[in-house]
């Protein structure tokens, strides 16, 4: 069991400095490309998919949807925003961002509660639990901002991408260290 404890927790060290490592560059990517409405649609659809395809191989590698069920419902809620947002694309700014509010909302409250879930098992996961909350909050932020006169641009999403990358990469370090100091415990 020790043995599989420290396997999983080396796995989810790996997924969080991926996972940040992949907002990290989206961000880059959306600064770099900000006037190039392509590669912003493409980066727009790109995120949401990109998060139902790490929470199915995040649940795959923890024993399989069925034993995580928040990440299979997230699995289903960020494919059907990659499918609403291809949409919300070819309509308006505002129904992107407002897209992007109801995914943040729903997927935040799935990933606190796999946080939750995962608290007594592998540790650091407050600060999953924190990421998961700022997430509910900022899909609200982001949803009044789509009803307001300003017009949207990806960078009032870019700020949400950074921090989920910093509570990825803060989570990574935090099991880094906890196993550090556990080896030489």
């Amino acid at each position: 069991m020790q043995n599989q404890s420290s396997s999983q927790s080396s796995w989810l060290r790996s997924y969080y400095f991926v996972r940040a490592i992949f907002s990290i560059a989206w961000i880059a990517a959306a600064i770099l490309f900000g006037g190039q409405s392509h590669l912003i649609a493409f980066l727009l659809v790109i995120y949401p998919a990109w998060d139902a395809f790490a929470n199915l191989v995040d649940a795959r590698v923890n024993g399989g949807l069925k034993a995580n069920p928040s990440q299979a419902l997230n699995v289903v809620v960020s494919t059907i925003t990659t499918l609403a947002v291809i949409v919300a694309v070819t309509n308006s700014t505002y129904a992107v961002l407002a897209v992007f509010g109801i995914w943040a909302i729903l997927s935040g409250l799935l990933q606190l509660y796999t946080a939750v879930r995962r608290w007594r098992h592998f540790g650091a996961q407050w600060v999953m639990i924190l990421s998961g909350a700022q997430s509910a909050l900022a899909g609200g932020f982001m949803i009044s901002r789509s009803i307001g006169a300003a017009a949207p641009t990806i960078l009032d999403i870019a700020p949400y991408v950074g921090f989920g990358a910093f509570y990825f990469l803060l989570s990574a370090i935090w099991l880094v260290v906890a196993a550090y100091r556990k080896a030489h415990a």
